[in-house]
């Protein structure tokens, strides 16, 4: 049942949304429904690190070339309290507003349907393409190995979609144990290479690229300060996805305690991972050598037994978060789709509690994609998507503490709108690093999003489910507003 009966054109109240809701009867969120329950903060840990830890296995070291050792450094430092800051806020934001749009959820109670979906949009942009960006490395990876005898990727990508979006169809609780144990092997893979790379570390193979003639160059910053701004991106690819955590919200045990909880230590564990591979991978190999690598943590490793373990391991790395950010897309299109911004054909869910066509159809567009081969335009608009997404969530925390200081906050953030104030500057100067890097990936992402937000305008905002959980949230608010 509806909590509040939003009238024809009301936008909740709000007539410059101008959007037009609908009640739907009790059946229609019947077939709707996620399994609750089924992860306390321990698996919510572990979905965290799993949607980023392929990342510390290989694309960072491509910002060698970009700033060198230095720049890297210091771009890291900056994206990782970015990052830190913006999980502090989501962390707030889901103990107050738990449901499976996390943060399309925050942006619709925040900045109306319009924000909202474009939160939302660029979320699915995101998760939808970084699976494509993985499949590819995964295909790479398989072709390297020489397993199972396949020299053609495409075999890879389509057994890859196949197989995991069949595991997730059996339902949450059961991908999520198992993208925990592939997450696990995927950690104990890093502490082999640590405790192997340790030996091999000389502090000069960090700064060995010449400096160049590059304003303020020098062996630490070879390509000068520019170095920093080029390497943003790469830097975001240590903790990309992680801010996916919210999106697991209503299958979670007691979501406002649980999922800031999962969040926040999932983050912690990524600062860590991504130190270390930086310096122990860099400082064993060479940043220069290291630069060009497809396989940076066996190349550090040379040729010896760990290093043929870790290339083994580094492939469950690939696999974890390719698995992971596969739950992320679809629990996005779910709460998009079951609130009428998306077809809402796709938010129905199986005997399982699993939403079948949200995994399926971003699935078939996602290996579509991965057939281009180019990895690495795709992962840049990945991280185009995920950098505009943090703009508009970190603009959502700050407009909910000033609009509704008294709503309930189970977990408030350290430092409050300070705290997201800074990381919203940090995303937004990586939206501008990002469009620089790769025009094209930025450019074909844009055409995305405008394609999306042309049909929210032209359609799905005449159409929007005003008792679907998402929304409710917004009616509520508007309601408690008009009380007062």
């Amino acid at each position: 049942m509806s909590l509040v009966e939003p009238s024809k054109n009301s936008g909740t109240g709000q007539h410059h949304d101008a959007a037009d809701f609908h009640s739907e009867d009790s059946s229609y969120l019947e077939k709707r429904t996620l399994r609750k329950g089924s992860a306390g903060w321990v698996l919510l840990a572990g979905l965290g690190v799993s949607y980023v830890i392929s990342g510390d296995y290989a694309g960072w070291n491509n910002g060698l070339a970009e700033g060198g050792f230095g720049g890297l450094l210091i771009a890291g430092v900056v994206i990782a309290g970015m990052y830190l800051a913006m999980v502090l806020g989501m962390a707030e934001m889901s103990s107050a507003l738990p449901a499976a749009g996390g943060g399309y959820t925050f942006a619709r109670r925040a900045l109306g349907p319009w924000g909202g979906f474009a939160t939302g949009t660029a979320i699915l942009i995101e998760y939808a393409i970084a699976p494509a960006a993985i499949a590819t490395f995964i295909g790479s990876y398989v072709e390297s190995l020489n397993l199972f005898g396949i020299t053609d990727g495409w075999w890879v990508y389509l057994a890859v979609y196949a197989i995991f979006i069949g595991i997730h169809l059996t339902g949450a609780g059961e991908a999520l144990k198992a993208m925990f144990v592939i997450t696990a092997i995927a950690l104990v893979g890093l502490v082999i290479f640590a405790v192997s790379a340790i030996g091999l570390f000389d502090a000069g193979n960090l700064t060995d690229i010449a400096a160049t003639d590059a304003v303020g160059a020098s062996s630490f910053l070879p390509f000068g300060a520019f170095g920093i701004w080029a390497a943003v991106p790469f830097a975001i690819w240590f903790f990309l996805a992680v801010e996916g955590v919210p999106l697991a919200a209503e299958e979670a045990r007691e979501p406002e305690k649980n999922v800031p909880r999962g969040i926040i230590i999932s983050m912690l564990i990524l600062i860590v991972t991504g130190a270390t591979v930086l310096f122990l991978a860099t400082g064993a190999l060479g940043a220069e050598s290291l630069s060009t690598s497809g396989n940076p943590l066996v190349e550090a490793l040379g040729d010896g037994t760990a290093a043929k373990v870790v290339n083994y391991i580094g492939l469950a790395g690939l696999v974890a978060s390719f698995f992971s950010i596969m739950y992320a897309y679809s629990r996005q299109t779910f709460a998009l789709s079951r609130a009428g911004y998306l077809p809402t054909s796709l938010s129905i869910t199986n005997s399982r509690k699993a939403p079948t066509l949200a995994l399926i159809v971003p699935g078939v567009i996602g290996f579509v994609l991965s057939l281009t081969g180019e990895g690495a335009m795709l992962l840049n608009m990945a991280v185009f998507g995920a950098a505009v997404s943090y703009v508009l969530m970190m603009v959502s925390h700050i407009v909910l503490r000033r609009r509704e200081p008294e709503m309930k906050r189970p977990y408030r953030t350290p430092g409050g709108i300070v705290t997201t104030s800074f990381a919203l500057v940090i995303a937004a100067a990586a939206v501008i690093a990002t469009f620089l890097v790769d025009p094209v990936a930025a450019l074909w992402t844009l055409i995305a999003f405008a394609a999306f937000m042309a049909y929210f305008g032209l359609y799905s905002r005449h159409h929007l489910v005003a008792n679907s959980p998402d929304e409710e949230f917004a009616v509520l608010a508007k309601a408690e507003e008009e009380l007062d």
